[in-house]
């Protein structure tokens, strides 16, 4: 039987039965690829050799970002509250907005670029809430403490045995300031600064008196302690705990009281590189048998970190003009 040859348009005729019946068969919409990078737009192809639809949304966005991310996403970590400023006013937005972690310890400032709006979360909205951002773009500033702040705040409240104390005055002396002859005197006066006074009341508040450095390095050179037969135990009023009452209970070799100051001045940095803060520390000695320990403890040192902290705060809120907030934000 001869065959005959089929012309261009049978074979179009089979070719358009055969699509027609895999339409029939399995019928879809097209599907139209989308222009341009639109994220939010699903991306999917059919491919020829099994007829099944592919979701190639991900791999188009991945794809898109291999040559410009789709969002600015990260944290930048500052050296200096400047950089900080300065990361703050070139990223910040109408969203923007700054944390603080007031913490002895730790202190830090945290930026974040695209915080959420201002005002209640649009939960009923189906397109979704207008003022919700990622919180991706960051910057941190982590304060460092000065090296003089974290010497004495290692030792404060601490017992320190004679060489330890020794040593202890000998490396921070550039720290301790003698008392002005103001305070000396142990009455406020108008004439006196104002820190002067300061420290005056604070003396007169827990029945102090400053003494001078050279007391000191002579104390931790020529320490010699003899007890007398009135010695007593008693509760010490400061800490509560019971332990031997001294001074009046303790002389010299030659038999004279032992008379020692109880306080001390000491101007420090909290921050690195920052301004000077003057502090009372307060000067106690423990005796416990032949064990005898030196307590070095700042008075109320919080007072001088808040207000190198808040300084720093308003310089930052001053500067960006962007809303600050003491605590943790939420995480990203």
């Amino acid at each position: 039987m001869a065959i005959e040859e089929t012309d261009d348009t049978t074979r179009e005729n089979i070719a358009q039965t055969m699509r027609d019946t895999m339409q029939n068969l399995m019928p879809h919409e097209p599907i139209e690829e989308p222009n341009g990078n639109p994220f939010t737009t699903p991306h999917q192809v059919e491919t020829a050799k099994d007829r099944q639809i592919h979701d190639l949304t991900e791999q188009r966005r991945n794809a898109a970002q291999f040559f410009k991310p789709a969002r600015r996403k990260g944290t930048a970590h500052m050296s200096d509250l400047d950089s900080f400023i300065a990361w703050a006013n070139r990223f910040k937005g109408d969203t923007s907005a700054m944390f603080a972690k007031p913490d002895m310890e730790s202190p830090a400032l945290t930026c974040i670029a695209d915080y959420h709006g201002e005002g209640p979360a649009e939960i009923l909205d189906p397109e979704g809430d207008s003022t919700a951002r990622h919180l991706h773009h960051r910057a941190i500033y982590n304060f460092p403490l000065s090296d003089e702040w974290k010497a004495w705040m290692q030792v404060s409240g601490k017992p320190l045995g004679k060489d330890e104390l020794g040593e202890f005055i000998e490396e921070q002396a550039k720290d301790i300031q003698d008392p002005t002859p103001a305070i000396l005197k142990g009455k406020p006066d108008a004439k006196a600064e104002a820190w002067e006074n300061r420290m005056i009341e604070t003396a007169m508040k827990i029945e102090g008196k400053f003494g001078q450095l050279r007391q000191l390095l002579d104390l931790t050179k020529n320490f010699q302690v003899f007890e007398t037969s009135n010695l007593k135990a008693s509760t010490n009023r400061d800490t509560g705990e019971s332990e031997i009452q001294f001074l009046n209970e303790h002389r010299t070799p030659d038999g004279k009281p032992l008379k020692l100051p109880n306080l001390i001045i000491i101007a420090i940095p909290v921050f690195r590189n920052g301004a000077l803060f003057r502090m009372p520390v307060r000067f106690r000695y423990r005796k416990s048998g032949s064990t005898v320990g030196f307590i070095l403890t700042i008075y109320n040192p919080h007072k001088a970190f808040d207000l190198a902290f808040d300084e720093a705060l308003d310089t930052a809120k001053e500067q960006t003009e962007l809303p600050l907030f003491k605590g943790s934000p939420e995480s990203a």
